[in-house]
């Protein structure tokens, strides 16, 4: 009996002590290190430089193109059946995105809905980076048909047939051709969409088919102009940093718990976070390979391998005659990275404002952030392509102090009011 008792004695102790191990939080330190210090000042937004310039988008920052694109990102006509907007899946109240595991529009969609504050500083755009613009990327929802399901000849029309559309376009875009002759101008028409459309479109001289592709091609830049208001504001991470100004101790600030604290720390450390997650938008806006599986039922992604052969192809790219951008300010487009390292790569997106954003990941495959932390810790092997990212020793307490950091980066847009609101009609 005795020596039952002892061992069911070292069982216990050597239970209290893992969970001890899993459980117990390590100090913080007095003051951060000066390498950790200064990464933590490169995530402030207070780093976050000026717009980029948008080369390929000559009407960008013209606030008469900020409010057309306004009124048309909130307009359901841009739809197939009147009931879908941009707006419909970047919802200004959930953070521009929608709370589905992917996009439903006319139809239902195979990608997650990505946020848009802060988008006009991506470098390319969809998960797998198919689009190379802001304004090139507003385009594509359009003519796909499970989203808003429009021919290009459509958008042109509703474009030229709406008296406050057509003056808003005229003074910024010159005069818009003339549409009514259904000879030359059918009323559904594209190189996309379904067999009818495509035929229509092909039996279109080429000079009428550059005009409708060039009002469809204002029309994006139009939409990219009101995305460019869209920005995130100070975040308790933002005021923590702050207040480091003030005094450099770690938990003289009230703006984040202890809790956040080490799971900044961990952010900028052990967890490897910042190794992707870099810079005031908490993003490198580059592709990587992390293992998610894909949706139930849904083949794999190609991800960045497919879509740089995409953005290249792209008609309404940089070095396209739609482009304002010359072509020596096109180079990201050339060296960019792809081929088969990048096969199952995804763009890292942004963590500003992540509690908006969920469910997780290309597909929404990943429904909470515990299980989007679990994901990376674990590290599984990638089913196509390699997995970048290396498992990760984190213990309980750990994971949920990493999990409270991330709370700590959601704050109100930097944005006024009366663009997240539909405009008046």
């Amino acid at each position: 009996m005795p020596r039952k008792l002892k061992l069911l004695g070292v069982v216990i102790f050597l239970l209290f002590g893992y969970l001890a191990w899993q459980w117990i939080p390590m100090p913080l330190p007095a003051q951060w290190s000066t390498e950790q210090r200064a990464l933590i000042d490169s995530l402030a937004l207070s780093q976050l430089p000026p717009l980029p310039v948008d080369t390929g988008n000559a009407v960008a920052d013209d606030p008469r193109a900020a409010h057309f694109g306004h009124q048309l990102f909130f307009d359901t006509r841009l739809s197939s059946n009147g009931d879908v907007s941009c707006a419909t899946c970047h919802m200004p109240t959930s953070g521009f995105t929608d709370g589905r595991p992917v996009a439903v529009g006319i139809g239902t969609t195979e990608r997650n809905t990505m946020p848009l504050a802060g988008a006009a500083y991506s470098r390319w755009y969809f998960w797998d980076g198919r689009k190379d613009s802001l304004w090139s990327q507003a385009l594509a929802p359009l003519e796909d048909p499970r989203e808003h399901g429009m021919t290009r000849m459509e958008v042109a029309r509703l474009i030229g047939s709406t008296a406050d559309y057509r003056d808003s376009y005229e003074q910024l875009f010159g005069e818009l051709p003339t549409l009514e002759d259904s000879s030359r101008f059918p009323p559904q028409a594209s190189p996309l969409g379904d067999e009818q459309s495509k035929l229509a479109w092909q039996r279109m001289d080429e000079s009428d088919q550059y005009e409708v592709s060039l009002i469809f091609a204002n029309v994006g830049k139009a939409l990219a102009a009101y995305q460019r208001k869209l920005l995130p504001g100070p975040a308790a991470f933002d005021h923590y940093v702050a207040d480091l100004q003030r005094s450099s101790s770690v938990t003289d600030s009230s703006a984040m718990s202890r809790a956040q604290l080490a799971g900044l720390k961990l952010f900028i450390g052990k967890a490897q976070c910042i190794n992707c997650h870099n810079g005031p938008l908490f993003t490198n806006n580059d592709f990587h390979n992390t293992a998610v599986l894909s949706a139930p039922g849904v083949l794999p992604a190609a991800g960045r391998s497919e879509g740089l052969r995409l953005a290249r192809s792209d008609p309404f790219n940089c070095t396209g005659k739609f482009s304002d951008a010359d072509a020596s300010e096109c180079i990201e487009l050339e060296f960019a990275r792809g081929g088969d390292d990048m096969i199952g790569a995804q763009r890292t997106g942004s963590l500003r404002n992540l509690a908006d954003t969920a469910p997780y990941m290309h597909a929404g495959q990943i429904a909470t952030l515990e299980e989007v932390i679990d994901h990376y810790v674990a590290a599984d092997i990638a089913v196509i392509g390699h997995n970048e990212a290396k498992p990760l020793n984190l213990r309980a307490i750990e994971k949920r102090q990493l999990r409270a950091f991330l709370d700590a980066l959601n704050g109100a847009l930097a944005t006024e009011d009366r663009w997240l609101q539909p405009p008046a009609r």
